[in-house]
């Protein structure tokens, strides 16, 4: 079974997406980790994340253990990494570096011991209409651009990182702007996709939901 889930920054994806993951027994693929790893790698490198060539090398270069290596970065899902990792993504380049990691993982799902999964749980921007087209469920979720700001300044102040509510909500429209309208593989559902707003939703609600449509196909 594969399940893709897309949407903007703080929507809840990555919390449906782990819980998918564990309660049908799935590998979970953030893919948006491999942007990430690249940005940070920039960053770290004192390079202009600006720069396509330079971002492509390192896309290019990028390996499981590196990219595992710079998740445990501080930056790493920081303001700083979730910015570098929306300016990298952007870039056509490394977006094709990145594009057969991302794709083959459905074709041979593992999870993170190395032991093979019965299919996969993708958490991402283009997942369901780049990466894995022929997916059994597309998930789009969303929320309003304020409730997501909140949710990450939220998460931001329990991590006791120093955050403001206006940087971070002005950070996320910058970023849903260059997501949305990048020239490869923007920010869109999926013409079969399922949306679901959580602005109003609780996570328990939001997963009964997305549980209800998982089991129609299971």
């Amino acid at each position: 079974m594969i399940i893709t889930i897309d949407g903007p920054a703080a929507a809840g994806k990555g919390t449906i997406s782990s819980a998918l993951s564990q309660k049908y027994k799935l590998a979970y693929f953030d893919t948006g980790m491999v942007y990430r790893a690249v940005g940070l790698q920039m960053v770290l490198d004192g390079k202009d994340i600006k720069n396509e060539e330079q971002a492509t090398e390192i896309a290019e270069k990028l390996t499981f253990p590196q990219m595992i290596s710079l998740s445990k970065h501080p930056d790493f899902r920081s303001g700083i990494g979730s910015n570098a990792a929306s300016v990298v993504s952007a870039h056509p380049k490394v977006r094709a570096a990145l594009l057969n990691m991302q794709k083959d993982f459905a074709n041979k799902p593992i999870f993170a011991d190395g032991t093979p999964a019965a299919g996969v749980v993708y958490d991402g921007r283009d997942t369901g209409t780049v990466i894995c087209p022929q997916a059994d469920l597309k998930l789009f979720i969303t929320a309003s651009t304020e409730v997501r700001a909140k949710r990450r300044y939220d998460e931001y102040i329990a991590k006791g990182m120093d955050a403001s509510y206006e940087n971070v909500l002005q950070d996320m429209i910058a970023r849903d702007e260059r997501d949305s309208n990048r020239s490869t593989a923007p920010l869109k559902p999926a013409d079969d996709a399922v949306i679901i707003d959580t602005t109003d939703l609780s996570i328990p609600q939001v997963l009964e939901k997305v549980v209800a449509l998982v089991e129609k196909i299971c």
